[in-house]
């Protein structure tokens, strides 16, 4: 049975950028005008997610990492945690080490998010959004438009969209990530990046470069 880890976390106490990460940093740093180095809170608090899960194995960035990110950027502590509170994609919580994202607005919805849904809670044991399952490997967010949904339903694994998804491709997926694999992100049912279930029916002459690994 899974169980929310809302209140039963520990804050770290400490965070510090690797050298990974202020490589990254100062890549987007450098994009802005001299003083306008705020511009790049959003991917700076991306990358201290993206350490916390190389060092800990959970994506989330707690409150002396956002510490970390003002202070990196000269901008006041108040300013970071707005932003980390205002976007889905940081969590400020630990998560599992799979992130399942479901779309359930109304594309998704009218193309079987419903069943979607009740399959990753059915593979994870989770019970509500919000959730991490008992083993600690999925944790389950109810999310926004995620702008793909042409090929809805979509759950997104992490950072990757799996589209076209039924309940036995949920069933497939959450298999394979359990056994450590990682399936090809993209539509489920080969679908050709956006063109209609079957192939495209317009600009058939066109020709594309082979995927990689194709």
């Amino acid at each position: 049975m899974a169980e929310s880890n809302t209140a039963d976390f520990v804050q770290p106490t400490h965070f510090a950028f690797d050298a990974e990460s202020e490589k990254e940093i100062a890549w987007h740093v450098a994009k802005y005008p001299p003083g306008k180095q705020a511009s790049a809170v959003i991917p700076a608090l991306y990358i201290a997610q993206k350490q916390m899960k190389r060092q800990t194995g959970s994506a989330w960035i707690p409150t002396v990492a956002m510490d970390a990110v003002g202070h990196r950027l000269g901008m006041a502590p108040i300013r970071v945690y707005e932003v980390a509170t205002f976007y889905f994609m940081f969590n400020l919580k630990p998560i599992g080490k799979y992130h399942l994202q479901l779309c359930t607005t109304t594309p998704c919805w009218l193309r079987g998010s419903d069943e979607v849904t009740a399959a990753c809670k059915a593979e994870t044991g989770i019970q509500n959004f919000g959730e991490t399952s008992a083993d600690g490997v999925f944790s389950m967010t109810e999310v926004e438009c995620l702008g793909a949904c042409v090929n809805a339903p979509i759950l997104q694994v992490d950072d990757d969209f799996y589209e076209d998804m039924d309940a036995e491709r949920v069933k497939q997926l959450l298999g394979a990530l359990r056994r450590g694999e990682r399936p090809p992100a993209g539509s489920m049912i080969g679908r050709q990046t956006s063109a209609p279930e079957g192939g495209p029916n317009t600009l058939t002459t066109l020709q594309f470069a082979p995927k990689p690994g194709e």
